[in-house]
């Protein structure tokens, strides 16, 4: 070819990057299939505080956060913009989700403080998506996802996280831990996006525990991974991850948290209710 090609910030732009490059080639992982195997949350939460305090730092924690606390796709996650953030009602609004779908999703207290660090550091970027480039002359254009999937595959190889660490498994991971909070699986399904309940039951068998019969609680009222004593950790054999943030004190595990708290009221209402329905005649 004899025209140069350069992309959008003067660098020499590759062959590999046009889309006629790859025709008639299949692609590497053509007919493989990757097993439902979330993260533990201890597993997050290292590569997490492995992110570092950066700007690059914060924007991969965001991100983290955003697959892990709200269950979205990666390409949901890069869409967002600044604009469809509501912490107030703890809800992100997905504009063109998969099949072009339009919903909006719950994310709970502790993931807004999480991502707290990045829309601060945003501000000071060009106006564009909510996670974007942060160096060179595209800054404040979008993320790749490709880029984003490297990123996150780097920092789990440093810490030394022995198994695939990809944006689905965060989804995966998600919807299992909901499952086990006995979040009902018609919300479950909601929250994820899904048309047909059989694709949210598939996720749900990475689960290697039984599901818990806590009652169901609002995806933004959900137990904080870091701080929070829930009464399905317990019965799940579930444990508590350590607290990334130096600046955040350490909660005495010794009292409960105001959550617990509601957790119990809601269950001693659910059993009184159910031991006074007399059961039906066969």
């Amino acid at each position: 070819m004899s025209e140069l090609m350069l992309d959008a910030a003067g660098r020499r732009r590759s062959l590999a990057t046009l889309p006629e490059f790859h025709a008639g080639r299949p692609p590497r992982n053509k007919g493989m299939r990757y097993p439902a195997d979330p993260p533990t949350i201890e597993e997050i939460v290292t590569v997490m505080r492995h992110a570092g305090d950066g700007v690059h730092g914060r924007r991969l924690r965001g991100l983290i956060v955003v697959l892990w606390r709200a269950g979205l796709h990666i390409c949901e996650a890069l869409a967002l913009a600044e604009s469809d953030l509501d912490a107030r009602r703890g809800s992100l609004l997905v504009r063109r989700g998969k099949g072009g779908r339009r919903r909006e999703v719950g994310m709970d207290d502790w993931a807004w403080q999480q991502l707290a660090p990045w829309l601060q550091a945003r501000v000071e970027l060009p106006v564009g998506p909510l996670f974007c480039v942060v160096d060179g002359a595209t800054r404040g254009r979008p993320w790749a996802a490709a880029a984003a999937r490297c990123e996150l595959r780097r920092v789990a190889r440093e810490v030394g996280v022995r198994r695939r660490f990809a944006p689905h498994q965060l989804r995966h991971a998600h919807a299992v831990e909901m499952a086990r909070e006995g979040v009902p699986l018609i919300v479950i399904q909601r929250q994820l996006g899904h048309t047909n309940l059989a694709i949210t039951s598939v996720y749900l068998k990475a689960s290697t525990t039984p599901r818990s019969s806590t009652p169901s609680t609002p995806v933004a009222r959900r137990w904080s991974p870091c701080t929070a004593r829930s009464r399905c950790d317990a019965a799940t054999g579930g444990g508590e991850a350590d607290d990334f943030l130096a600046a955040a004190p350490r909660p005495d595990r010794s009292q409960e948290t105001p959550g617990s708290l509601a957790a119990r009221s809601v269950l001693q209402t659910s059993r009184s209710s159910k031991s006074g329905v007399p059961r039906s005649r066969k």
